[in-house]
């Protein structure tokens, strides 16, 4: 079950986050063949000039997921507007992931590397498609000793 939260008998858990895509069909090769996130849905809605796809790990009943929208104000566009913040993925090996993706072509920001001195997490920011800033994050527990 998804992490929620009842506030006055309403409960509230995280759906998805919604990004405008220039390419839809591009966008989807990224996330899906790169990063492993499965298609969970698609919609054409041609009175509005919107195609829309959303992607996530398994069922978007299951976890959040991205929406991502390719419309008549986005499609084909080389730089959509910078946006504040990113979108974390959790990732068992940042390493190899980003080995994977370097040899993809995928544009880096920052890392991969210790998010801190003397730490196990590791992360890395990479750019989507789109230029949408993603990190990377490997995150360990902490052992209680």
């Amino acid at each position: 079950m998804l992490p929620q939260k009842a506030v006055d008998g309403i409960t509230f858990k995280i759906r998805h986050t919604m990004l405008a895509v220039s390419n839809l069909d591009r966008t989807l090769d990224f996330y899906t063949r790169l990063l492993g996130m499965d298609i969970q849905r698609r919609r054409d809605t041609p009175e509005r000039n919107e195609r829309v796809g959303y992607v996530g790990y398994g069922n978007e009943d299951d976890g959040p997921s991205l929406e991502l929208i390719e419309s008549a104000e986005t499609r084909g566009k080389t730089n959509l507007a910078p946006w504040t913040g990113h979108v974390a993925l959790y990732v068992s090996d940042c390493y190899q992931l980003c080995e994977k993706l370097k040899a993809e072509g995928v544009e880096f920001v920052s890392g991969p590397a210790p998010n801190r001195l003397g730490s196990r997490d590791i992360y890395a920011f990479i750019k989507d498609p789109d230029g949408y800033i993603l990190e990377l994050t490997e995150r360990h527990k902490i052992d209680q000793a």
